[in-house]
């Protein structure tokens, strides 16, 4: 995983959270009501994210992709084989014996 893609991203969420929080603090109204200046800051942060912070958090996944891929190179054949096998009922040795007529 590229390490300076995820810190860009996570710095600029933060960035975007911080800043209009920090501005919102200027207003005597919200220094009172501090939870509220903390609610609108994550939706215009969550907000501001969603329109610029593609291509940073595109980068980053990518990473995170590459990094699992690298770490587990099974293949999804070979998992659904595998959960196919031990989902399967084992094969009875012998046949049970049923009620006789």
């Amino acid at each position: 995983m590229k390490a300076r893609s995820a810190i860009v991203y996570s710095v600029l969420r933060l960035l975007a959270f911080l800043v209009p929080f920090g501005i919102m603090m200027l207003f005597p109204i919200l220094r009172e009501y501090y939870w509220l200046a903390a609610i609108f800051a994550a939706l215009i942060g969550l907000s501001l994210s969603v329109l610029f912070l593609r291509k940073p958090l595109a980068d980053a996944t990518a990473g995170l992709g590459e990094r699992r891929a690298q770490a587990r190179p099974v293949s999804d054949e070979d998992a659904e084989d595998a959960a196919a096998d031990a989902a399967a009922p084992a094969a009875p040795d012998t046949e049970a014996p049923g009620p006789r007529p």
